[in-house]
């Protein structure tokens, strides 16, 4: 089996981006946060609803995929500025090979607390269930990549296992937080994988986010568990280049480094597959000694538990709850 690699596009407006794209026959993914609308009538920026006419424009391309933008909202909004029914709707809008599931990263850039990180795999898995849910009230859930979450291997098992009903053979499962995390190491990509390929059923494949260029030789020897990866890095090594050759970062210009960068994941796809020594996985023990600090920590699991099972939505405050 070969990996296949997915274009990440900054937006689906008629020009020299698009047109490469179509013409290197390579399926595209698309942020929902590029196709927003957003109104400064009220004095402030609010999201207002989706651009849907752009996807027009992804007529001849060899494919679409939609992703839900958990990292950017995270990061630029604090959280997801449309709805989950919004979100659904607009995976409802075109027939996209596959719309992944709203998540909730934990990158380190966006939160370093261990029980945060916790918490958020939590509002993962609920979020999950109900983009299932709607997705079967809009008939698409054959379409839905669900996706899970974690800062360590095991994190991911635990999205796995709270998911199951979802891992059957056949099925696509996506793996977030992986775009910033470094290839080795016990936390690292391939840590990751190779605990998912240990543990999913056979048949069950995975799509990787953003993985890095140099990681391609190492995913290989377990291309009959990773299905495809994405990355728009080709944006970031054509603003480089623009900087350093004193040029404007224009649409061709960026173009072009799209095509290099295509077939330069192509060539390392071609290479001979590199395997990492097997790596023992960290796993950490947060059981407290102080009996408030005890407390917290049941209060904490007693509110995910309801999180995950739908009492409480998926994007609820609950910070204020705990020490209560």
């Amino acid at each position: 089996m070969s990996i296949e690699v997915i274009v990440g596009l900054p937006h689906l407006g008629e020009g020299p981006i698009l047109a490469r794209a179509r013409s290197l026959r390579q399926a595209a993914l698309i942020s929902a946060n590029c196709l927003s609308r957003w109104s400064e009538k009220r004095g402030w920026r609010e999201w207002i609803g989706w651009r849907l006419r752009h996807l027009a424009n992804a007529d001849g391309l060899a494919a679409l995929c939609l992703d839900s933008a958990g990292f950017v909202a995270t990061a630029r909004y604090g959280g997801f500025p449309w709805s989950l029914p919004d979100y659904v709707a607009l995976a409802a809008a075109y027939p996209f090979r596959w719309w992944a599931s709203a998540d909730y990263c934990v990158e380190a850039e966006i939160v370093r607390d261990r029980e945060v990180v916790i918490d958020r795999i939590s509002r993962t898995i609920r979020a999950n269930r109900d983009c299932r849910r709607l997705a079967e009230d809009h008939d698409i859930g054959a379409t839905l990549m669900p996706v899970i979450q974690g800062r360590l291997p095991e994190d991911y098992g635990r999205c796995v296992d709270a998911l199951w009903m979802a891992m059957k053979p056949g099925a696509l499962i996506g793996v977030g937080s992986m775009c910033r995390r470094p290839v080795h190491g016990p936390e690292g990509l391939i840590a990751v994988i190779d605990h998912l390929d240990q543990i999913l059923p056979v048949g069950v494949r995975l799509h990787v986010f953003g993985a890095k260029g140099e990681v391609l030789p190492f995913l290989l020897p377990f291309s009959h568990r990773v299905a495809s990866i994405d990355s728009q890095a080709y944006g970031i090594g054509a603003r480089q280049s623009a900087r350093k050759a004193g040029v404007s970062k224009t649409d061709r210009f960026v173009a072009q480094h799209l095509e290099d960068w295509v077939g330069a994941q192509h060539d390392r796809l071609s290479r001979r597959p590199r395997r990492l020594p097997s790596i023992a996985h960290l796993s950490i023990d947060v059981t407290p000694s102080d009996s408030w600090e005890a407390a917290i920590a049941q209060a904490r699991a007693e509110i995910r538990a309801l999180i995950e099972s739908g009492d409480l939505d998926h994007d609820e405050l609950t910070f204020p709850w705990i020490e209560q």
